[in-house]
């Protein structure tokens, strides 16, 4: 299986059987990434050498107007997906095996989590997955130690507000907050 080949059979909406083809797959992603990361947390890098293992994490073109503080954790790295003008601050965690999109002047603050898998409920199944991509349109705005869930939304010109959980999709020039994240105003 290529890279493509898994974000294609993801998009389609596929699950993950434990111990499948699929699966080993993930493993042997998670053991790049694990790598790539490692590289990245510890020791200091320019921003253009950050651009640089971002670009072979996630197997795309990261824009030259990226930034970033690490520390960056994910268990996969090669389905996240960005605009221009991204900042990502330090301590986020990506689980991108289900798509993460990030749109244009977008700001995610520190510790932010973003998990694109759930398990099976079943117990003797319990090793399934399922994967929704989580999309963050341009102009949004999350704050520190934000949690966004499997098959989110973050709607245009948006704000999380710090330590919020997200389990629903954000409209567009809102504000929202809390656990689970309601609306607290328009932008």
């Amino acid at each position: 299986m290529t890279v493509q080949e898994y974000r294609d059979y993801i998009a389609a909406g596929n699950p993950v059987v434990a111990g499948s083809d699929a699966h080993l797959f993930m493993h042997q992603m998670a053991q790049e990434a694990i790598r790539i990361t490692m590289e990245i947390n510890n020791k200091y890098h320019t921003p253009e050498e950050l651009r640089k293992l971002f670009s072979e994490l996630w197997d795309i073109d990261v824009p030259e107007s990226f930034g970033m503080f690490p520390p960056f954790n994910t268990d996969c790295g090669k389905n996240t997906h960005i605009g221009e003008r991204v900042f990502i601050n330090s301590g986020c965690k990506f689980q991108d095996q289900g798509g993460i999109f990030i749109g244009n002047d977008c700001l995610i603050g520190h510790n932010a989590t973003l998990c694109t898998i759930n398990h099976n409920p079943d117990p003797e199944h319990r090793g399934d997955m399922t994967f929704k991509p989580i999309r963050i349109e341009d102009k949004v705005w999350i704050g520190a130690n934000v949690t966004i869930l499997q098959g989110v939304t973050i709607g245009e010109g948006a704000i999380v507000a710090a330590g919020a959980v997200v389990t629903k999709d954000v409209e567009s020039r809102t504000v929202v907050g809390g656990i689970p994240a309601k609306i607290i105003k328009n932008v």
